[in-house]
């Protein structure tokens, strides 16, 4: 196995979960599509059985726990994140959903962010508020502030930068400042980033999550998520993953490994790819703001080029008013920016987006409608003229 210290990221990727000599010289690791591991004698059974318990989780004992395949890409992202350990899941909000329930109990408080994943604030608010979890949802710029809404029973801050659908960038150190002074375990969403451009537990995290559905995939076309937690947080996180049942497919997890593979020629591409299309939009007289934290008039921009090591290619608009028919005209024939959920592969995608309807502790005053877009990997000249017929169009519906 390749030692890769002190290499570079773009190097790592390329070497990281890999052991040519430990499977015949084979470049990727197999894929083991394993449910069960057979022992040799009562010891050994009994031996991975005190491992289990311990919570070491070193030796392989049924399928659920995960296979070499599975460790292949725990270590790889690990290393990347420079973390202990992590645990793969079988998609994003299992990751977020094992990670918050590791540490949460009836009669805990919970403060999470107020622009977060929507699937993650349902959750918040109808299976943790039933089982006696309190939860409060912060403004996003709230920084070092945070201290004034913390609790006696404050477990857990969760976080996301920048925020789902608006862009908001989060200042991460400060409010890991505030959470370790107090014992808090903070959790951030990671996917936007990426391992390569920010690295959570770095500054101060104890566990950072991503939906490696998304760009550590590249090729939407698999289900997977994992926590990369500090020493602490691994043992909680794994052992609540594993009992709540979450695990990743085998031939998704030997995937994701395969995409992490091309991550560090991807991720570049993709944020000249948004930036180029950021820009060019914030000189259409239809769009009223862009947001993308990379754009250095961007409100948040300070943060991100203060802890980011590169952006993504998912960013937001917001359009003036225009009627629905105007906005379905520009929509709906759009031929590269196709409508559809999740982001990070190599396609352009485009959703319109409803912020209102998710925020409490900041609400969202926009008038204009709003579009989450992702620059894939196609020519940004020939996306630019996809989006122009689409304004055309709008245009033409008055």
């Amino acid at each position: 196995m390749t030692d890769t210290a002190g290499l570079a990221p773009d190097t790592q990727l390329v070497h990281l979960g890999r052991d040519p000599e430990a499977f015949h010289g084979v470049v990727n690791p197999p894929v083991y599509h394993a449910s069960t591991f057979i022992f040799r004698s009562v010891e050994h059974l009994l031996d991975t059985r005190r491992d289990r318990a311990g919570g070491a989780f070193e030796q392989f004992t049924y399928g659920r726990e995960g296979t070499p395949t599975t460790r292949a890409l725990e270590d790889a992202v690990t290393q990347l994140e420079g973390g202990y350990r992590a645990v793969v899941t079988s998609c994003g909000l299992g990751a977020i959903c094992a990670a918050l329930t590791a540490f949460l109990s009836a009669g805990d408080h919970l403060l999470i962010v107020d622009s977060l994943y929507g699937p993650v604030r349902q959750f918040c608010d109808e299976f943790l508020s039933r089982f006696g979890v309190e939860v409060t949802y912060y403004d996003p710029l709230v920084g070092e502030g945070i201290a004034a809404l913390v609790r006696p029973r404050t477990r857990v801050i969760y976080m996301e930068s920048p925020c789902s659908l608006t862009f908001e960038m989060t200042d991460v150190p400060a409010i890991t400042r505030v959470a370790r002074a107090r014992g808090i375990t903070t959790i951030m969403d990671n996917t936007w980033a990426s391992p390569l451009c920010f690295q959570p537990l770095r500054h101060g995290v104890d566990v950072s999550i991503h939906a490696a559905t998304k760009y550590i995939s590249g090729h939407s076309d698999l289900m997977l998520g994992i926590a990369v937690c500090n020493e602490q947080a691994f043992i909680p996180v794994k052992k609540t993953a594993s009992g709540s049942g979450y695990c990743g497919g085998p031939d998704d997890v030997y995937m994701a490994l395969r995409g992490l593979r091309t991550l560090g020629v991807r991720m570049p591409r993709h944020q000249a790819t948004a930036t180029t299309i950021a820009r060019w939009l914030q000189t259409r007289p239809e769009v009223s703001r862009v947001m993308y934290p990379a754009l250095p008039d961007d409100p948040g921009h300070a943060i991100w080029r203060r802890d980011f090591q590169g952006a993504s290619g998912l960013f937001g608009a917001v359009l003036k008013p225009c009627s629905d028919r105007q906005f379905a005209a520009m929509l709906d024939h759009l031929s590269l920016f196709q409508m559809g959920y999740s982001w990070g592969g190599y396609e352009s995608l485009v959703v319109p987006t409803y912020p209102g309807t998710l925020r409490s502790a900041r609400p969202w005053t926009d008038a204009g409608r709003g579009l989450r877009l992702h620059a894939g990997l196609e020519d940004p000249d020939d996306l630019i003229r996809d989006l122009e017929r689409g304004f055309d169009r709008l245009a033409r519906a008055a």
